[in-house]
């Protein structure tokens, strides 16, 4: 197996359909990725030597989703200088509304990416776009997914027009 250029992890397997939602993105560009729970509250030594370990295992690029306190990814952050993007996940009585304030308010020299409530598909996205700075083929990929987005909406757009009609 290709050595995985993408982690992905989250804070409970409660997590875990909307954060497979990367992964299948990953899969769909060509990306080899591995996926772990580890939880900044409940395995706090686990998520620090996953940071602190993943540069020399090859990953190029976190993705943390978790909800609530939401302190996976700035954790993450603290034990890596690779790029980590934060995925605030819906839950709570705030529904995911904390979790993206914990996300992306992150002290300076500690950033984290952060895209939108249970955005893990386009956290994906993001690290393929980070990933086609070095990976030409990714940025091919990538520039080949935005036409074939853009011809779908232009033939829904056509089908819409000849119903008007």
């Amino acid at each position: 197996m290709e050595k995985p250029l993408v982690g992905i992890l989250m804070g409970s397997d409660s997590d875990l359909p909307i954060m497979e939602k990367a992964a299948e993105v990953l899969k769909e560009m060509g990306i080899s990725y591995e996926m772990e729970i580890s939880s900044a509250h409940r395995l706090p030594e686990k998520t620090a030597h996953y940071a602190k370990t993943a540069r020399e295992r090859g990953i190029e690029v976190l993705i943390a989703g978790a909800g609530m306190a939401a302190h996976l990814a700035g954790v993450i952050a603290a034990h890596t200088t690779l790029p980590v993007i934060g995925v605030p996940l819906k839950s709570g009585a705030l529904e995911g509304v904390d979790a993206l304030y914990s996300t992306v308010q992150m002290p300076p020299g500690i950033p984290v990416a952060t895209v939108g409530i249970d955005g893990a598909k386009n956290a994906a996205y993001l690290a393929c776009e980070i990933l086609s700075i070095k990976y030409p083929e990714m940025a091919k990929k990538l520039k080949d997914f935005r036409s074939k987005t853009k011809r779908t909406l232009q033939q829904k757009s056509k089908v819409l027009k000849k119903r008007k009609t």
